[in-house]
């Protein structure tokens, strides 16, 4: 009997999906084979991460619960029972967070003579450190507060650190009081301590309890415990109500810090007194109460990597290939005029973008700029060279997304910069956020002629987190390209829909359903005898349309190669439904995060770079862009070169099996070991060559056939 594709059981759920990602951001914690401080920051990497799931993903959910949402996903899961789901699965990794921790960071750190010491264990000249630190750094700035009618409970901001305390009087010893000390921000959670061999840290955490005394004086300090509350950190804009979105995002941004509460995480030993007080401040059930092991911010540990100068410790530094223009050309415009040019962060600097953009503020011959911005960093020279160009008398447009999440604001402050030099902000269409990566230059050539330079990118417009975000970037000066990309911001700026935007697609006009016809074309093709294949690498695969199209494409035939550094709701290997179909993860260095599909096309061969995973968000509630690589020299770049790389990757690959795990594939005997990213470092160096990928074949039929044994076991 057939199966059909609408079976709930061939999606995986998104929200246990996610865990496992973060889960392998944890494996890289574990893995002795990476440097001891870049394994610290991935512990940190993988906290951070599990604060945006219950701000945002947990919240949202709980939200839904209390409204009474009666909705599921692909894989029919109800609101009520993913929250079962994700509580028994978040403790489970809360516990394995600290098993790291204690049981291999710890001792590793040790090792090399680098120690997070408890109170009790610091020498005399440490002690006598930290009483004055304390005395000098740390007292001024605290305001102790006991509980009682006339000092209500303190209100604790989004992820505060605090200090809990059981207080008995000295005097009338009648009675406990809830002692609370929240710790201003301004405060560094760790301290390095003076050492006379390597390098001592305490936790701010150990001092404050251990100085409480100093601010309770006429109590006893029954106990004393740390504790952080995770609050809900999702806008509730009502964007067509709104008279003044940036407003409206400001007002939100105040609420966010105040929002409901949704985990609280508390020292393990914690008395059951001070626990029941503030589980019962906070509203919270029982599964929203996380015991830790250890401090209870462990994405504080990115402290340790940054303050501990030990290179040899960490990844060996490279440095970014730089785009050098030939003798030829005299500035970016006449070369473009020639070729397009493909950038692959961070192997080539995200330089050459920042350049593409000041060069054009600068140059007289610049008439008009305009620019997405979703994110971008703190003292941002793209921002910087629109004000510039603004101040030059040019045309500048800027399209920055006010609501693009944590970065709020930021881009509030950004907003009102640039429209106090001159700049035209917009903030896109309600409803709708702008996550593609544009910009648009409009120059009178020396030739007398007035053309259109574009860059389009897959990641943000962040000099900052280009050194560690693997994105794609093309610069080009084709015509049908720059000419669509004008149209793409006319839709931003008039909501002016043209009857195309060839050869690009745009969301949510036209980009799900070219997705679509792309692998349903593939299908055809395979069915027909013809060559079919598709490669496709992004962050996420949600979108059930897409899904659906994917698995009645492997049944067609069509072999399937998807690169998934995140969630993936598609279940591979599953007989008769997905046989062709093989997904892989990397975890490692850099956070993987272009977006790249190939389609094999019968021998035509088409890739295309893309703001959007396949995700529902992307697809229909975005504005993304969807732009092929039409230079055959760049497309063989992409496909030999970096896709190659990918999937000969039998180092930090992952292969999903259809049960949801994943699983690094042994290496045969005499097999050597290749690492995508180590790869990609050697050869932006000039250190090796696309000549040395091994075959990727191999190893998928391979990593194929380990996971079908797997979940035979399994089964």
């Amino acid at each position: 009997m057939n199966r059909s594709i609408d079976d709930p059981s061939l999606y995986i759920n998104r929200e246990t999906s996610w865990l496992a990602f973060n889960g392998r951001v944890l494996e890289e914690a574990n893995d002795s084979n990476n440097p001891v401080l870049e394994r610290v920051k991935f512990l940190a990497i993988s906290a951070s991460n599990l604060d945006e799931f219950f701000e945002v993903r947990v919240a949202g959910l709980l939200q839904r619960i209390e409204e009474g949402y009666k909705d599921s996903g692909p894989d029919a899961l109800t609101a009520q029972q993913e929250r079962d789901l994700i509580g028994q699965e978040t403790h489970d990794f809360l516990r394995e967070q600290y098993e790291c921790w204690n049981k291999r960071l710890l001792p590793a750190l040790a090792k090399e003579n680098i120690r997070v010491l408890d109170y009790k264990e610091l020498d005399s000249e440490q002690l006598a450190f930290v009483d004055n630190y304390c005395l000098k750094e740390v007292d001024p700035l605290l305001t102790p507060v006991t509980v009682d009618p006339s000092h209500p409970f303190p209100r604790v901001l989004n992820k505060a650190l605090c200090i809990a305390l059981l207080l008995k009087r000295k005097r009338r010893a009648t009675g406990t009081y809830m002692g609370v000390i929240t710790v201003p921000r301004v405060l560094p959670r760790l301290v390095r301590l003076p050492s006379k061999s390597g390098m001592d840290y305490i936790f701010l955490a150990d001092l404050l309890i251990s100085h409480a005394a100093r601010m309770y004086r006429g109590y006893e300090i029954v106990s004393a415990a740390s504790f952080r509350v995770t609050r809900n950190s999702n806008l509730y804009l009502e964007e067509e109500e709104a008279r003044n979105l940036l407003e409206s995002v400001r007002t939100e941004l105040h609420r966010r810090r105040k929002g409901d509460a949704v985990r609280l995480e508390i020292d393990a030993g914690v008395h059951t007194e001070i626990a029941r007080r503030l589980q019962q401040t906070f509203e919270l059930e029982d599964w929203q109460v996380f015991y830790t092991q250890g401090p209870v911010n462990l994405s504080r540990l990115f402290n340790i990597y940054d303050l501990t100068e030990r290179p040899d410790l960490k990844y060996k530094s490279f440095v970014s290939r730089e785009l050098r223009l030939p003798a030829s050309s005299n500035n970016i415009f006449t070369e473009l005029r020639k070729r397009d040019i493909l950038l692959h962060h961070p192997y080539d600097s995200f330089d050459a973008v920042v350049d593409f953009i000041e060069t054009a503020a600068s140059d007289p011959d610049v008439i008009s700029v305009k620019q997405t911005i979703y994110r971008t960093s703190r003292d941002s020279p793209i921002v910087s060279a629109l004000i510039t160009a603004a101040g030059e008398e040019k045309e500048v447009t800027a399209i920055l997304e006010l609501t693009a999440r944590f970065d709020e604001a930021s881009n509030i402050q950004w907003a009102r910069m640039m429209e106090d030099e001159g700049v035209q902000v917009y903030h896109g269409l309600v409803g709708l956020k702008t996550h593609c990566k544009l910009c648009l230059l409009v120059r009178h050539d020396t030739d007398g002629v007035t053309r259109r330079y574009a860059h389009i990118g897959t990641g943000n417009y962040n000099p900052t987190t280009s050194r560690f975000y693997t994105d794609v970037s093309l610069l080009t000066a084709s015509p049908q390209i720059t000419s669509a990309v004008h149209q793409v911001f006319n839709y931003l700026t008039a909501y002016s829909e043209a009857p195309n935007y060839a050869p690009l697609a745009i969301s949510p006009i036209d980009l799900a359903s070219t997705t679509l016809a792309q692998i349903q074309r593939e299908a055809q093709h395979a069915k027909a005898g013809r060559p079919a294949r598709i490669i496709a690498k992004m962050n996420a695969l949600l979108d059930k349309n897409v899904i659906q199209a994917l698995y009645k494409a492997s049944q067609a035939g069509v072999k399937i190669e998807l690169l998934i550094r995140g969630m993936c709701s598609l279940r591979p290997g599953v007989p008769g439904i997905s046989d062709n179909i093989v997904v892989r993860s990397i975890v490692y260095r850099f956070l993987e995060h272009s977006r790249i599909f190939y389609f094999e096309n019968a021998g035509d061969e088409q890739i295309y770079i893309s703001s959007a995973d396949w995700m529902p968000r992307n697809l229909y509630e975005r504005v993304e862009v969807l732009c092929p690589i039409l230079d055959p020299n760049l497309k063989q770049r992409i496909k030999d070169e970096i896709l190659a790389a990918y999937l000969a990757d039998n180092a930090k690959t992952r292969f999903l099996d259809r049960n949801g795990n994943y699983h690094h594939v042994p290496r045969q005997r005499g097999q050597k070991s290749f690492v995508a990213q180590d790869f990609l470092i050697a050869l932006a160096e000039g250190n090796a060559t696309a000549a040395d990928i091994p075959d990727p074949v191999s190893l998928r039929a391979r990593g194929a056939s380990m996971a079908r044994k797997k979940q035979t076991v399994e089964s």
